[in-house]
């Protein structure tokens, strides 16, 4: 008799769920190309303020809608959530090339931006078919869709210059319309392939589904997600700013550095589950988490340059100046050596370089005191903050948060296995404000303080805060649970 895996099929709604995923996340950071685009070309004239809320419309509806959607995913399962979710976020993308005023296009990216949901109706879909010690690498696997905004960040500005070609003031229109029909070929094959499956004897009401938002353990998960999502959501928007006004790098190379941050953060996150199942979620969130303090702590110290005073030349004994030049001070028949600044200091130093110098303060015939100041010290200290070093470093922290956000839902279905998409979609959408309010809190930091690596003293700050935070929620519920055993850690 023929055996089937069990695990096949679940395989196979893995796969539909990711491609569906990806094709969304792709769809939902369209207009961060696309709208720089059509105001670069002087297609649309829109403001600084304007052009942000367009940037800033479709992540804001695909967060705060992820709560509903999860709720609808728990109530009648994937298949027809995400099938009807993918079809009917096309309509807004085919309608895109007709919107001819910042409201219309502004209202047409709030409805597209409803493919950023896609994300709670995944996880709730995918984690149902796998069983508990599989769920963490099916999420991860899952996960890896974030890559989609990668696929939109190099594929976009080509296909947009290719059709600007034929037709400068029109060709654009084609763009949305090809993101249009991949939804529908997507849509319509998860009606064809995919197998619905929801929760068993799932009967309970909505205002019972959403009890379990009570618990300050999801607001903890939202907290860790906000830093690991939110914030990566954040940068891959932030950094190509960043790396132009600091490295005076080229629009291009900006945006490969800031594609080198955000790809190997979407693909490690399947890594991110596998270890989250081998050591357990927990573990691997204390490694994230402390691996993010260490690594803001050195991204947050800025490329400066500090002039201090220095060590000084100074009088040993009471007279008159019979000399004086750049290099040497006599008093009488005493001379003062004076240290000259060094014309030639080498660039792009990995660490900060010290240079030191003297500038006389006296004149020839001046009778001068015992102990008096003869030439001030000047010291200067400088940090290039290298951009390779710091590429490195913003590439491992976007890795380390890529394996944190597979950990973060690796805790959801064993603490909520009932609940799994409203409680994924309220993390899901506590993460996705992240990326909404992460660039604004970036905006303020640095008119704030003029200091472009003020940002990472937030992560700073952030990532303390979670490490903290669950550090203390461990040894409190081990204390509740293991009092004996607290009580002899605590002797030792």
């Amino acid at each position: 008799m023929k055996t089937t895996n069990p695990l096949s099929q679940s395989h196979k709604i893995l796969v539909l769920n990711t491609l569906a995923f990806t094709v969304c996340f792709a769809c939902w950071t369209l207009n961060g190309v696309l709208v720089t685009f059509l105001v670069d070309n002087g297609i649309f004239h829109w403001s600084v303020v304007q052009v942000g809320w367009l940037l800033g419309i479709p992540i804001l509806t695909g967060s705060i809608m992820r709560l509903p959607i999860g709720i609808l995913t728990d109530k009648f399962g994937g298949k027809y959530v995400f099938s009807l979710l993918l079809l009917l976020c096309s309509i807004p993308l085919f309608l895109l090339p007709f919107a001819d005023s910042f409201f219309t296009f502004a209202v047409l990216s709030f409805l597209f931006g409803m493919v950023g949901t896609s994300f709670a109706v995944g996880i709730g879909y995918t984690s149902i078919w796998y069983p508990k010690e599989w769920q963490g690498r099916a999420l991860g696997i899952f996960g890896m869709g974030n890559a989609g905004a990668a696929i939109t960040t190099f594929l976009a500005p080509s296909l947009l210059n290719h059709f600007a070609v034929e037709d400068p003031q029109n060709g654009w229109k084609i763009l949305p319309v090809i993101y249009g029909i991949a939804l529908v070929i997507i849509g319509i094959a998860f009606l064809i392939f995919a197998k619905n499956k929801k929760i068993e004897n799932n009967t309970k009401t909505v205002s019972q589904m959403l009890g379990s938002l009570k618990s300050a353990r999801v607001w903890r998960f939202g907290a860790y997600y906000f830093l690991v999502f939110g914030c990566f959501v954040a940068y891959s928007q932030w950094l190509l700013p960043n790396f132009m006004n600091v490295y005076q790098t080229s629009l291009v190379m900006g945006g490969l550095f800031a594609t080198m941050f955000s790809l190997p953060s979407g693909v490690i996150r399947a890594f991110g589950g596998y270890l989250s199942d081998k050591f357990g979620a927990r573990k691997v969130m204390y490694w994230v988490l402390s691996s993010s303090v260490v690594l803001s702590a050195l991204l947050m110290i800025p490329k400066m340059e500090i002039t201090t005073t220095g060590p000084g030349v100074l009088a040993t004994k009471k007279g008159t100046i019979t000399s004086v030049s750049n290099q040497n001070i006599t008093i009488g028949e005493t001379d003062f050596a004076v240290a000259q600044k060094e014309e030639h200091i080498s660039e792009n130093n990995i660490f900060p370089t010290k240079t030191s110098w003297q500038q006389v303060v006296v004149e020839q015939n001046q009778p001068v005191k015992k102990k008096e100041l003869l030439a001030k010290g000047i010291t200067v200290i400088k940090f290039d903050a290298n951009m390779w070093v710091f590429l490195v470093l913003v590439i491992l922290i976007g890795i380390s948060w890529g394996i944190g956000k597979a950990a973060v839902y690796k805790h959801i279905p064993e603490y909520f296995p009932t609940e799994v998409g409203v409680v994924g979609g309220m993390v899901g959408m506590i993460g996705g404000l992240g990326g909404f309010f992460g660039p604004i809190i970036f905006g303020y930091l640095l008119t704030a303080t003029g200091i472009w690596s003020s940002s990472w003293i937030f992560i700073l700050i952030f990532s303390a805060v979670c490490l903290i935070w669950m550090h203390y929620t461990i040894t409190r519920i081990m204390n509740e649970k293991q009092p004996v055993l607290a009580r002899v850690i605590d002797r030792h």
